[in-house]
């Protein structure tokens, strides 16, 4: 109906009256603060990528993240339309595209700020004309499936292992990347492959990745 006004009442148990602006301010600063943060990832480089040289934007260039292999990216939020995430590293933000990097799925708070402080990951491996060929399964059944993972600490099976046979253990650095065969056994070990080395790994220092 015309000449109405539209006025927001707020209700209390012990009495009732009308908003005025700085209720209302107040209620929408509380509301923006129960807002749900998204949720922070990782990413790993798997590839250099210089924007001025190599964006297929170069209207927007000036807008991506540069970065190198192995270089971690944090990210916030999902890929837009074109497929570029939007991420941090080095004290630089910017669009990052997402055929580039890898997730690094690590749900553990302190091995992401680990990972974040570290601020590389060795990924000579990365890549397909890099890694070693995980169809080479010699020895191993054909029913068997082969997944990729990132190591999250070091380890050395002479100082660490539980085992009194750590000999048919590999040893590895922090960020290496290896490939498991098959499920873990009892113990709570993978059978994996390090740049062409095979033997058992520790799952506790596993995480694993996606193939690109």
């Amino acid at each position: 109906m015309e000449g109405m006004l539209e006025l927001d009442v707020l209700i209390y148990p012990d009495e009732v009256r009308f908003a005025t602006p700085d209720d209302l301010r107040e209620w929408e600063l509380e509301t923006a603060s129960q807002s749900p943060t998204p949720a922070v990832r990782l990413f790993v480089a798997l590839y250099p990528y210089n924007p001025a040289a190599m964006s297929p934007n170069t209207e927007t260039a000036a807008e991506e993240l540069p970065f190198v292999p192995g270089q971690i990216i944090k990210v916030i939020g999902d890929k837009d339309s074109d497929g570029f995430y939007h991420g941090e590293s080095g004290g630089l933000s910017g669009y990052v595209p997402s055929n580039l990097v890898a997730e690094v799925p690590v749900d553990n708070e302190y091995v992401k700020y680990h990972l974040m402080q570290q601020g590389f990951l060795p990924v000579e491996n990365a890549g397909p004309s890099a890694q070693p060929d995980p169809s080479d399964t010699s020895s191993i059944p054909d029913d068997v499936v082969v997944r990729r993972m990132v190591t999250l600490f070091e380890y050395d099976p002479w100082e660490s292992s539980p085992n009194v046979d750590s000999e048919a253990e590999l040893g590895f650095r922090a960020g290496d990347i290896i490939y498991v065969f098959g499920d873990m056994d009892q113990d709570g070990f993978y059978y994996g492959d390090l740049h062409g080395r095979r033997g058992l790994v520790p799952s506790n220092y596993l995480e694993p990745l996606p193939w690109n």
